[in-house]
């Protein structure tokens, strides 16, 4: 049988879950998810997981914060003024906005607090300072 190595398109299935098994992403219902390994197009843990199975293996993996998408930074939560901020943008605690950075590049936040004179927005990725789980079956390997 043929393993999965650095540099092998593969295509699997998953759903990924948090730690109160709830799911936050699932290949269900899709056609399966398709990337190379070992080029950093999904998290590092993940990427691990993969690398070493057969096609049609299936397995659970436990993945560490550290290996997913990190510790959650609060260096990348800032505060901005509630009256500077637009009054069309929804600003419910988990709203995602997209803000212009230096150089023009996108950079997606997430409304994480509401006072009376300040938004505080959040650069973190929503799964970052999270453990994840991931049922994964190696469908192929292109």
């Amino acid at each position: 049988m043929a393993e999965a190595k650095a540099g092998d398109t593969v295509r699997i299935h998953y759903t990924g879950t948090l730690s109160d098994g709830s799911t936050f992403d699932s290949s269900e219902g899709r056609d399966p998810l398709e990337f190379k390994l070992g080029t950093g197009q999904v998290i590092p843990g993940f990427d691990k997981a993969v690398t070493g199975m057969n096609v049609g293996e299936a397995q659970t993996v436990e993945i560490p914060a550290d290996d997913a998408y990190g510790a959650h930074d609060p260096n990348q939560q800032q505060a901005f003024p509630r009256d500077q901020v637009p009054a069309e943008i929804p600003l419910d605690i988990g709203t995602q906005l997209q803000l212009s950075g230096p150089q023009g590049q996108p950079i997606m936040v997430t409304v994480a607090e509401v006072t009376d004179t300040d938004v505080i927005l959040d650069a973190n990725h929503p799964l970052a300072g999270k453990d994840l789980t991931f049922k994964i079956e190696l469908v192929e390997i292109v």
